[in-house]
């Protein structure tokens, strides 16, 4: 399994969700499992069916947040600086090709999200910004090609 980095917030969050599955979920599941027993014969249950499977599908999805948060590590946001890009910045970047300017926070990929402007770590255009300074120019290739960006301003 992939180390994941993630904030104290992010990880405090996936601790919560853990929590609420296990507490909330979980027993509902057993009801509902036990609901559908009691109404009798089980090969032709779709109710148990479903209640079985979802139970599955909860343990599943338990298991892998609890191995997300066994292998992650916690980022110190203390030591964040501004002289290169790096997770946890927010980075405001030039498109050169048609002069359009974004800005996006590199965070951990458990905290991706591009409604926020929050792009994980792993995708292409954060790999490619990592390690740069204001005013470098950096070539990406992304899906539909290779893109040239210029380092705009870094920030928190």
């Amino acid at each position: 399994m992939a180390i994941t980095y993630m904030t104290k917030e992010g990880y405090k969050k996936k601790m919560e969700e853990i929590a609420y599955l296990e507490t909330v979920k979980r027993p509902e599941i057993s009801r509902a499992i036990a609901e559908a027993r009691d109404k009798g014969d089980l090969s032709e249950n779709a109710e148990y069916d479903a209640a079985k499977e979802a139970q599955g599908m909860l343990e599943m999805k338990i298991s892998q947040l609890k191995d997300m948060v066994a292998n992650s590590r916690i980022l110190d946001e203390s030591k964040l600086n501004t002289e290169t890009v790096q997770v946890l910045n927010k980075v405001k970047i030039k498109n050169l090709a048609n002069g359009m300017a974004v800005e996006y926070t590199i965070v951990a990929d458990s905290e991706a999200n591009l409604k926020e402007k929050k792009i994980a770590a792993s995708t292409p255009i954060a790999k490619g910004l990592l390690g740069h300074k204001v005013g470098d120019v950096v070539e990406i290739k992304v899906p539909s090609g290779l893109m040239k960006f210029e380092v705009v301003e870094i920030s928190f």
